[in-house]
């Protein structure tokens, strides 16, 4: 490729042992995050006794969280393309774990807000300095199946919420199981420090000049004008708020108080859900790695199959839905995350590597904007209706239907534009001297 291109002149990041070494630091930052991202989803009903609140200002907790988190994306994205991986990963770590000692310790209502949105914004940091990570250190035949492994990554951490933090939290109490859980907040920071690198040697960017205020503006608008960009952010918009949703705050309430379970048994779905993901995201992952064109099948698939269930849970004619409903419902739930990265993987080659991070925090505010959306729907029309489950989770159905016309609108436009590039880097290439 020329060096008009914009890219590196040493071509493809090789991979190997280095590569995965660096790249699982990243990771492990991104599986804290996640950890502290989903611990209120098994504390929703101890922090409303804690707090004494009602499900609407239960659901503010993961709506703030969720608000800042998509708000920074964009931020983030520049950021990410201006100062590289390390510097934004660290800044993350030190905020997300502020937020989670502050959580552990509020002694009020408001305190414990302002340490959500504290969290949600370092948070708001690791995932898309992980994929851009991955982009630097890896082959880009390797997209597909890194950006599926790093997603596994995050909810391996919602299953240690799930399994672990849980039990600490009945076991040694609020304070001491949130204030002990970001002691790995710590641990994560001193490995980035040490040994984390934003890319190989010989395999540094390409300089861009940052002209403040028209550089932040150039990088937006030049992301935004590409089809894959958006239909990217739709596709991750549609795919990932169920489960989001389901695992984030109003799934264990909805078990235990709709549908009669205990506890025990509503974290064993929970984790269901959580297990059935990374089992769809190792197969996605070789799926669009193999068959670039499975992408759009796999992700409207993906919301067909989880429309239908959650059709056939709510309007199940008895008072409470049969246990295998339920089990066939959390694994279908399992698929959203898996799908909602695919999103990424339309993004990915319609922008040139200098707009990586920009264009992935794009694409990233499509599912968290979703997910507060539902969140905040559900917890007013709880309140509304006086528990009534089967109406608040309707609102489901509308946020897929909303999604899924935008992927239909622009489908055909990012796949025409991705064939032109397509066709451009096969004669650039052809015209570049051996």
């Amino acid at each position: 490729m020329s060096a008009a291109s914009g890219t590196a002149p040493a071509g493809d990041p090789p991979g190997g042992r280095r590569a995965l070494a660096v790249w699982g630091i990243g990771v492990c930052v991104y599986f804290v995050a996640v950890i502290f991202r989903t611990s209120l989803g098994v504390a929703g009903l101890d922090a409303a006794d804690r707090f004494g609140v009602n499900a609407s200002a239960l659901s503010t907790f993961s709506i703030l969280q969720l608000l800042v988190y998509a708000g920074m994306q964009i931020p983030v994205g520049l950021l990410v393309d201006r100062l590289g991986t390390k510097r934004v990963l660290g800044i993350g770590v030190v905020l997300f774990t502020a937020g989670q000692l502050g959580f552990a310790f509020s002694p009020s209502y408001g305190m414990a807000l302002a340490s959500r949105a504290l969290l949600g914004c370092g948070d708001a940091m690791t995932f898309i300095s992980v994929l851009r990570l991955g982009t630097r250190w890896f082959p880009a035949r390797r997209g597909p199946l890194v950006g599926q492994l790093a997603g596994l990554a995050g909810m391996a951490g919602n299953l240690v919420s799930t399994l672990v933090l849980a039990r600490l939290l009945h076991g040694v109490g609020w304070t001491a199981a949130f204030a002990g859980s970001a002691v790995a907040g710590a641990v994560v920071f001193v490995l980035l420090v040490l040994f984390l690198q934003d890319h190989p040697e010989g395999h540094e960017p390409a300089s861009a000049p940052h002209r403040g205020a028209a550089y932040v503006r150039r990088q937006i608008t030049a992301s935004w004008r590409e089809p894959g960009t958006r239909l990217g952010l739709w596709v991750h918009f549609t795919t990932q708020f169920p489960a989001m949703v389901f695992l984030l705050l109003w799934g264990m309430p909805f078990l235990v108080e709709a549908q009669g379970l205990s506890r025990s048994t509503a974290g064993e779905l929970l984790t269901l859900v959580v297990l059935s993901n990374m089992g769809f995201g190792l197969l996605y992952g070789q799926i669009v790695a193999r068959h670039h064109g499975a992408r759009l099948p796999l992700a409207l698939g993906t919301v067909a199959a989880t429309a239908l269930l959650w059709a056939a849970t709510l309007a199940y004619p008895a008072d409470t839905a049969p246990m295998w409903l339920l089990v066939v419902l959390c694994a279908v739930l399992g698929a959203c995350g898996p799908a909602s990265m695919i999103g990424f993987d339309f993004a990915r080659p319609a922008n040139p590597p200098e707009r990586q991070g920009t264009a992935s925090g794009i694409t990233n505010m499509g599912g968290f904007v979703a997910s507060m959306v539902t969140l905040f729907a559900v917890g007013v029309l709880l309140d509304a209706t006086g528990g009534a489950y089967s109406v608040a989770f309707s609102a489901v159905f509308v946020i897929q239907a909303f999604g899924v016309a935008q992927i239909l609108r622009l489908r055909r436009r990012a796949a025409r534009r991705e064939r032109e590039r397509l066709v451009a880097s096969r004669v650039e290439t052809v015209h570049v001297p051996a």
